[in-house]
């Protein structure tokens, strides 16, 4: 069951290299067939900060936007590089522990029938008391509006199926609803507790209030999508009327 490790990232250099290190040593027992590093279209030295750990023999690939196009964007662009069955996300700031990435690997393999999403649920949260109030009203009203079952979708650790995920709709903000869309599209969704810390260099390149109108606008979206589509064919009643 091999796997990919994709790592959104904007202007964090003086993060990547340790977070890198950290996910290669978590992961050493059942090690990613690559980290993609997808910089999306930073000004500092991202694309270049972690040669020493490529010119060392890591598993390392570069992918780059010309210009910032959005965590989503960058994290589909990741995806669509990686050429394995499963792919873990985790954001570029530090802020996900690698540590954590042995449990959903574990959550995946054992289930039957397996999950297509396994998401991580932030437990202590170290953001600010305004962030953490903002994302707890977020994920009430979201929660309440599509029955997606999961407190915290927040969470950029993830682990899904290359193939079901590519198969989602593709939107600005789409990130923010993945259990959503999965469940949307009749797969099975689990979740587990994982590990949250402080940036450790830099700052947030996001805010309550932009995050907050984006998320809005997206809710809509995706409750029209989910009202919207169209069930699969009911292949008992479905006949191919050939002459």
């Amino acid at each position: 069951m091999r796997f990919s490790i994709v790592i959104p990232a904007h202007n964090e250099a003086e993060n990547l290299p340790a977070l890198v290190a950290e996910a290669i040593a978590a992961t050493a027992g059942q090690p990613p067939a690559a980290i993609i590093l997808v910089d999306d279209g930073s000004d500092d030295a991202t694309a270049h900060c972690l040669a020493p750990q490529i010119s060392a023999g890591a598993p390392i690939r570069i992918l780059r936007h010309d210009r910032r196009r959005g965590l989503s964007a960058a994290i589909l662009t990741g995806v669509r590089g990686a050429d394995t069955p499963w792919v873990v996300t985790m954001d570029g700031d530090g802020e996900n522990d690698p540590a954590d990435i042995p449990a959903l690997l574990l959550r995946r393999d054992r289930e039957t029938p397996q999950p297509a999403l396994i998401g991580g649920l932030r437990r202590r949260r170290r953001a600010s008391w305004s962030k953490r109030a903002a994302s707890r009203f977020a994920n009430r009203l979201r929660g309440w509006l599509l029955r997606d079952g999961c407190p915290d979708t927040g969470c950029g650790l993830k682990l899904f199926r290359r193939d079901a995920f590519l198969a989602l709709p593709s939107f600005d903000g789409m990130h923010r609803f993945l259990p959503a869309l999965f469940r949307m599209h009749g797969h099975k969704v689990a979740y587990v507790e994982v590990n949250d810390r402080m940036r450790r260099h830099g700052r947030s390149h996001f805010g309550n209030l932009d995050r907050g109108l984006r998320g809005a606008a997206d809710l809509i979206g995706v409750m029209w999508l989910t009202r919207r589509r169209m069930p699969p064919p009911d292949t008992d009643s479905t006949r191919d009327e050939r002459p």
